[in-house]
């Protein structure tokens, strides 16, 4: 019997995306994005201070969870919909360098920019676990929707909030 709950025990810590550990806040809808301020990869700085100007996405991932996998050619598509219709993006790694994020992002033809973060500092203002992690938050920095892996959002999803979000039209 003890065999079969630490099999149970091993198999179930397996199972989780990229070591996760609560060890952080746990934002809520409602919630006003915390303050933090990250280095893209091209250079320029992304703040919450102007992230709460505009509808914004903030998506945290880690290239080697399966589910970020899915997750991340779909914010492309969104990435490329909406940062002309004025909604700023942030794409924030999980204790990931760069080096293995530009990989990433070469082979799949990525153009979205990002914050290589080899730590969790910044993630652990938003979230305990679980990547990935999309917040899509209106002006003023108030979170209107979160998504996560149960289940990966499909474009169709995120594009209908952020509709909502930017005043496109309502629900």
């Amino acid at each position: 019997m003890k065999r079969i709950i630490y099999l149970i025990t091993a198999f179930l810590s397996l199972s989780s995306c990229i070591y996760d550990s609560p060890e952080g806040a746990d934002l809520a809808i409602g919630d006003t994005i915390p303050d933090f301020t990250v280095i893209m990869n091209d250079g320029t700085e992304v703040s919450a201070q102007m992230l709460r100007n505009t509808p914004s996405c903030i998506m945290f991932f880690h290239t080697s969870c399966p589910d970020c996998q899915k997750a991340l050619p779909v914010m492309q598509r969104i990435y490329d919909e909406y940062s002309s219709k004025g909604v700023q993006f942030a794409l924030i790694s999980r204790e990931e360098e760069e080096s293995s994020i530009e990989a990433f992002w070469q082979e799949k033809g990525l153009n979205m920019r990002y914050s290589p973060q080899p730590t969790r500092e910044v993630y652990n203002l938003f979230a305990q676990t679980r990547v990935p992690r999309i917040y899509i938050c209106g002006k003023g920095g108030v979170i209107r929707n979160i998504y996560t892996d149960d289940p990966v959002p499909e474009f169709e999803e995120l594009a209908a909030r952020l509709n909502y979000v930017c005043g496109i039209y309502k629900e």
